[in-house]
């Protein structure tokens, strides 16, 4: 007999309530990726320790795929910006597909705007005409690459060039040997000359035959001790998982003879979504040198992205040797020669990349600054001395140059911590954990009247609004004009203070153990029924002017609230605090 569920309780989810219905879309038409045998592969073990060479091809690859490719203008831009990162080999363009990629070459060597320690790279196909074109753009260059191409993928062998697999291996030999003849022509001995060639698409090409080409290939160059030569093996359209790619690499770095004389140069794509991975992975298989483009240009779904790619290294503590210290010049400089917007959400340099809005998230990240502090300060460290350890935040913000002020933004998720966090880092204000209880249900009605977000402005705006004295506009009973206190000899102090009660000059005078206590006796004597809770004080600010914050939670006719006094003198801003929370009560 089968059990039935208990009365009043849910039946429980089963595997079989999940059965999910077919797509209904044309699967047959797609084959799957092929796999690599390696048995005993080593990447996996693998870690990066170190940054890899890095290729910008932002003024090549990135600018092909523009709606509106960059103008000369853009384009200088965009080539000193790479230069100020640090990039030190940097595709410039591709000189024989017309004037104005020409005489962006041009104008870079005739104008000497390439540092000695930067290489030039541009692309070519493997037709005659178009390298002795290719080779001209760079006569003067102190250092220079040509980049040689040529498909060898089944899919183009078969439908693009019509050719058997001896006839596209033979392009890439005939290819290799013009550039070396035009250098030999055209260059002179100022420029240090190298060569790299790309047998697209790699990842598409069976590996016997992308290994063949290559090794034909180094045959005519010959690589050998301080003539290096770059293989680019690309992932133009990429199809499978990061780790087929990885397994890829390896084959072809312990197959490749020569080894020790090739630099093996990764050039992934961003179809499935996967190029960073891929990337790495391939470093930790055993390739030299990445290609890509700043946040990701590149055709269709884009390049890989060097700023996701250093940034990790980064993370890691490992310098990616390129200076991402301005993140926001970066992209601002990038959408401005790209004529493209960065995501909001891109990694570590969008706009919301470092914000939270949840107040969960709001909550643990205001923990995790006042541990570091509190760490820092233990170890007689700075902050920037200590290992970083925040929650949610997997770097420093500052170390990119955003300020802290939008890591957290306040809206109808946030809470609050979100909401102590603005008045601490903007204000200095460090409220205790009921008062921030208190204040964040104030913004929380804000948010859920008003809908959207609640500025850094908005809040203190709010917050001067409900807990301090307003000059210009006072309101409540009670405004402080001024007190002072006397001790006797067995401890009790006598407190006097002149103060406007009800718009009246008024003097209160009161005993009790401290000030406090006393300025609560007095409050009795004007029908103000007030019990101390809880009182709590900090500086805002060191040294002989420095500033105290203080807290006070009252009793106050039966209802509880904060108040908050900020004065020079603490006891002058323990009776503010009262006051606040005195005139709160009858508000």
């Amino acid at each position: 007999m089968s059990q039935q569920p208990f009365v009043g309780r849910p039946t429980p989810i089963t595997n079989a309530t999940h059965t999910q219905k077919t797509s209904g879309m044309p699967i047959h038409k797609y084959g799957r990726y092929e796999q690599v045998d390696i048995a005993d592969r080593t990447w996996p073990d693998a870690r990066v320790t170190k940054a890899p060479r890095w290729l910008s091809t932002d003024l090549r690859d990135g600018n092909q795929s523009l709606i509106d490719p960059m103008t000369p203008a853009r384009k200088r831009e965009m080539f000193d910006l790479l230069v100020r990162m640090g990039y030190k080999e940097i595709e410039v363009g591709f000189p024989s597909s017309g004037e104005t990629d020409f005489a962006f070459v041009r104008s870079i060597i005739e104008e000497g705007a390439i540092p000695d320690d930067v290489t030039i790279s541009v692309l070519t196909q493997a037709r005659e005409d178009l390298i002795e074109r290719t080779v001209e753009s760079l006569v003067g260059a102190k250092r220079a690459t040509v980049h040689l191409y040529n498909a060898t993928a089944p899919t183009f062998r078969r439908v693009v060039f019509r050719g058997s697999k001896e006839q596209i291996k033979q392009i890439a030999v005939d290819g290799t040997r013009l550039v070396m003849e035009y250098a030999e022509k055209l260059l002179g001995p100022e420029t240090t000359f190298g060569y790299q060639y790309s047998p697209e698409i790699f990842t598409d090409t069976e590996l016997d035959f992308a290994l063949e080409v290559c090794e034909a290939v180094c045959d005519v160059w010959q690589p050998s001790e301080g003539r290096e030569i770059i293989l680019n093996l690309p992932a133009t359209v990429e199809r499978s998982t990061p780790s087929t790619h990885a397994d890829r690499f390896e084959w072809m770095a312990r197959n490749l003879t020569r080894r020790e004389h090739i630099c093996i140069s990764v050039h992934p794509h961003n179809d499935r979504g996967t190029a960073v991975a891929a990337a790495e992975l391939a470093l930790m298989a055993g390739a030299d040198r990445i290609e890509g483009c700043l946040f990701g240009q590149g055709e269709r779904t884009g390049n890989v992205d060097l700023i996701t790619l250093g940034m990790n290294l980064f993370s890691q503590g490992i310098d990616p040797q390129i200076d991402f210290s301005q993140i926001d010049e970066i992209r601002r400089t990038s959408e401005y020669c790209n004529q493209m917007e960065v995501h909001p959400r891109h990694p570590y340099a969008g706009d919301l990349v470092y914000t939270a809005f949840s107040g969960s998230h709001q909550d643990a990240i205001k923990k995790g600054f006042d541990a570091m502090e509190a760490d820092a300060a233990a170890q007689g460290k700075t902050v920037d001395d200590i290992e970083w350890a925040v929650p949610y935040l997997p770097i420093d913000p500052k170390d990119v140059g955003r300020s802290y002020e939008a890591v957290i933004r306040v809206n109808s998720q946030s809470g609050k911590g979100g909401i102590a966090y603005v008045l601490k880092n903007d204000h200095k204000l460090d409220l205790p954990r009921r008062m921030q209880i208190e204040f964040s249900r104030i913004i929380q009605a804000k948010t859920d009247a008003e809908g959207g977000e609640v500025t850094p402005k908005a809040i203190w705006d709010v917050f001067a609004d409900e807990y301090l004295p307003n000059p210009e506009n006072p309101w409540g009973r009670i405004q402080l004009r001024s007190g002072s206190t006397a001790t006797d000899k067995d401890g009790t102090d006598t407190l006097t203070v002149e103060a406007v009660v009800d718009g009246v000059e008024t003097v209160l005078n009161g005993t009790g153990n401290g000030p406090i206590s006393a300025f609560f006796d007095a409050l009795a004597g004007i029908g103000v029924d007030a019990r101390l809770l809880d009182y709590t004080e900090h500086t805002m600010s060191e040294g002989a002017s420095a500033v105290a914050a203080s807290y006070i939670e009252c009793a106050i006719d039966g209802r509880v609230l904060w108040g908050i006094g900020i004065d020079a003198n603490t006891t002058r801003a323990s009776l503010k605090a009262v006051i606040s929370a005195v005139n709160r009560a009858g508000r």
